[in-house]
């Protein structure tokens, strides 16, 4: 497998490419997202993130997955509308995608690959899983979906001190 994020890309809710080689030197955060879920109310934490540390090397970007207990039905339109409408969210946001099974998008089965789950899974269990990536392309990090954005702050802090 791959040594980096760095060959992975994708497409933005509007089609516009995505290349994670561009975001080289930058902290990610990646996070598999769903409008309709429980979970959905991170999206103002993750946004916070974004506005406090996006000008210091943070790049959030959310991939929207209709994968668990189909909360994310809506097409790239509707999943642009309803982010900024109710979020205000600005980060980027990806396609949306499988992060999970046979069709998982590459990058995810990456993700999973390099870190772990609960007791040594791969598979994603639920939205709003995320991913910390140093600014090397290395994946240093995961977190469950029920770890609040705002719980991330010290290790995204420390690696943007690297």
């Amino acid at each position: 497998m791959t040594g980096s994020v760095y060959e992975f890309s994708s497409k933005t809710l509007d089609g516009k490419p995505i290349r994670l080689a561009d975001f080289q030197g930058k902290v990610l955060l990646i996070v598999n997202t769903a409008s309709k879920c429980g979970f959905t109310p991170q999206y103002e934490g993750l946004q916070e993130l974004h506005k406090k540390l996006g000008q210091k090397g943070l790049v959030i970007i959310g991939f929207p997955c209709n994968q668990f207990g189909g909360q994310e039905p809506g097409t790239e339109e509707v999943i642009a509308s309803f982010c900024q409408k109710n979020y205000g969210v600005d980060f980027l946001m990806a396609e949306k995608v499988d992060v999970k099974g046979i069709d998982a998008h590459p990058l995810f089965k990456y993700l999973t690959s390099q870190a772990k789950g609960i007791l040594g899974t791969e598979a994603i269990k639920w939205n709003f899983t995320k991913f910390l990536v140093r600014k090397n392309g290395e994946v240093y990090d995961r977190y469950a979906p029920t770890t609040k954005p705002a719980d991330l702050k010290a290790d995204i802090a420390k690696l943007l001190a690297e």
